[in-house]
């Protein structure tokens, strides 16, 4: 799936040169890969298709990433550590702090800090979740709790951006841009990827958390408000109908096509296709966000009470989207930066209450996509950018530091082996000891799941071919079906 375009502010490309000389860029790669090949039809595209065909049979057919900004506490959620809490108060071995470095934690005053929470046992599987998840407990035959995470990046702009695009710096395609790139879209009447925020502010990183970096700017993400039309000037102006509308659009495309036959520029055609996107999103994006048409039992099971922008109501908007043939959703929910309090059991703030906002959507997401038939062919996907330091910082109330070297995710559904847990932390849960993965990892398998393999999605860009891992991943079989 490499592409070979040139750079969109070009003034003409070498596809639309080939094309005034008769020839399509298309069909020249195309017969030398075959001649390559020994005369098999190359499989990075099907000519019979407007979607493009997958390096070998997907397991889902869109992912719903739930990102938790800031970093949750591994060890207060996911990884019990007997040990961290008979320690509780002690220095942590200096062999621990060697070379390693902290964006806030004073190493020489770091001592270990113990977890108020309590550790059970849930479902056939047997997997070991924490009090402040009892709704969570419910579905965890269904997820894959992966204990080993890895990352490079202590700083939250970062560390998203590495975990979102491959790299930490911005202007690289997001996870979002790559897939829709990858496989297309069976959306019709809205984007292949949509943002969705909840929390008291949006994700540092911004926009270029979902942006589409060199790709076609058509595989960026959509963030959708929350209050509102949920697309600025969606709604018509007085005096403006749905008729006039038409034409405008009508007539715009068709100078939008003079120009594009003239320049071969494609970053007109996306123009072109975002005209017609807009005003059919004009009908289709009301209906997307009125819920009237779902019951109450739905609304009571994704903990909805009121329509109050909600991490509830986004998970649910998620379910909607993906039904109506959305890629890729990411939801955004900020907060879980806990440096202090994170021992606290406030309703109103700190880690207890991200559980709470939290909890009960995750899992009704789970409960309901199993129940309409969709699970199996959706990807959900749940963590944080990093996680926290089994030590705590010099601050009261006590808290925990950005932590790289080990923090825990999930998954659950489009070909994932639920009731599962895979990696192992040492005895304080700073390092990983068993079956470690890697951000780039992750990026591998989510590619894979979704049909693609991470080392052929590539685009070509300012001299060189780019992809979603950069020179790194593998993909984690242990995690497959």
């Amino acid at each position: 799936m490499a592409n070979s375009d040139l750079h969109p502010g070009v003034a003409q490309t070498r596809r639309h040169f080939y094309g005034q000389c008769g020839l399509s860029l298309g069909s020249m790669a195309a017969l030398g890969m075959c001649s390559a090949a020994g005369g098999e039809r190359p499989s990075f595209a099907s000519e019979a298709s407007n979607l493009p065909r997958p390096h070998f049979p997907a397991r889902a057919k869109s992912v719903i990433y739930l990102f938790m900004g800031g970093g949750p506490s591994q060890l207060e959620l996911f990884d019990p550590k007997p040990k961290l809490q008979q320690m509780n108060g002690q220095p942590i071995p200096e062999s621990y702090l060697e070379k390693r470095r902290f964006a806030f934690l004073n190493k020489q005053k770091a001592l270990l800090l113990g977890s108020v929470r309590k550790f059970a046992k849930y479902g056939k599987s047997g997997q070991e979740l924490a009090d402040v998840l009892p709704h969570l407990s419910k579905v965890c035959d269904e997820l894959a709790i992966v204990r080993s995470m890895k990352t490079d990046f202590f700083n939250h702009g970062p560390a998203k951006l590495f975990l979102q695009t491959g790299s930490s710096r911005p202007g690289r395609p997001s996870m979002g841009a790559w897939a829709t790139y990858g496989i297309g879209s069976e959306a019709q009447d809205l984007p292949a990827f949509v943002v969705l925020q909840s929390g008291s502010r949006g994700p540092r990183g911004g926009a270029a958390l979902w942006g589409s970096g060199f790709l076609p700017t058509r595989h960026q993400g959509m963030l959708l408000r929350n209050e509102g039309d949920p697309i600025l000037d969606l709604t018509n102006p007085p005096g403006v109908s749905s008729t006039s509308q038409r034409h405008t659009v009508t007539a715009l495309n068709a100078l939008n096509a003079e120009r594009l036959s003239s320049t071969g520029d494609p970053e007109i055609s996306t123009r072109i296709a975002s005209y017609e996107m807009a005003f059919r999103m004009q009908t289709s994006a009301p209906e997307l966000v009125d819920f009237t048409r779902e019951s109450q039992q739905t609304k009571r099971l994704y903990g909805i009470e009121d329509d109050r922008p909600s991490f509830a109501r986004n998970c649910l908007l998620a379910r909607r989207l993906i039904e109506r043939g959305v890629r890729f959703v990411q939801l955004y929910h900020t907060e879980w930066d806990h440096h202090g309090g994170i021992l606290e059991n406030s309703l109103t703030d700190g880690l207890v209450a991200r559980c709470r906002e939290t909890d009960q959507p995750s899992a009704a997401l789970i409960q309901d996509l199993k129940e309409r038939g969709l699970l199996d062919q959706t990807l959900v996907i749940w963590g944080g950018e990093f996680g926290r330091t089994p030590m705590a910082e010099d601050r009261e109330p006590r808290g925990r530091d950005h932590h790289v070297d080990a923090f825990t995710i999930w998954l659950a559904g489009g070909g994932i082996q639920g009731g599962q847990t895979l990696g192992k932390t040492d005895e304080f849960g700073f390092s990983v000891v068993e079956d470690l993965v890697h951000v780039h990892d992750l990026q591998a398998t989510v590619l894979k799941l979704l049909g693609m393999d991470h080392l052929k999605l590539t685009y070509r860009f300012q001299g060189r071919e780019f992809r979603l891992t950069d020179i790194g991943g593998r993909v984690v079989d242990k995690l497959l079906a």
